[in-house]
């Protein structure tokens, strides 16, 4: 369930909305948790979790989550600059640089995260879990290791011609 709730200028997907229910004296009370995606479709994206008892506060304490928790993606022609491997809790993630016009080969989870950070063409193969919420996780800890060829080579204090 990836949908657009447009924040501006910015690319919010709602990844999971999950219900809880609590038994009380008269019957049952729902609450509602959201797992939603924010980019600005230029190289930053995050993710946020809120909950509330109905699903619009949540979806909009989510989205204040995200905007708390943005990262710097480098994007080079449209895709990653390197092949990036990246695991959270049992779900593990392999992400792949692309040739332009290949369009983004991923799950909902993970084509949340690439469609917000604005990544055009890039292959992904996830393992393990199919949880939304590791994969997603897992996703943002892959693009957060990546490394232009310029940055390495700064760190490095090496020139190639």
């Amino acid at each position: 369930m990836s949908t657009d709730t447009g924040r501006g200028e910015s690319i919010e997907r709602v990844v999971k909305i999950k219900r809880c229910a609590a038994v009380v004296k008269g019957g049952r009370r729902f609450s509602f948790a959201a797992l939603i995606v924010v980019g600005n479709g230029q190289g930053k994206v995050g993710w946020g979790y809120g909950k509330a008892n109905e699903v619009p506060p949540s979806v909009e304490k989510a989205g204040k989550d995200a905007d708390r928790h943005m990262i710097s993606v480098p994007i080079v022609d449209g895709t990653i600059p390197h092949e990036v491997r990246a695991k959270y809790g049992t779900s593990k993630l392999i992400l792949v640089p692309a040739s332009p016009g290949t369009g983004i080969i991923a799950g909902a989870a993970v084509r949340a995260v690439c469609e917000a950070a604005g990544i055009s063409d890039i292959l992904t193969k996830s393992f393990g879990s199919n949880n939304p919420t590791n994969l997603v996780k897992a996703a943002i800890e892959a693009l957060s290791q990546l490394r232009t060829q310029d940055e390495v080579q700064r760190l490095r204090g090496v020139t190639l011609g």
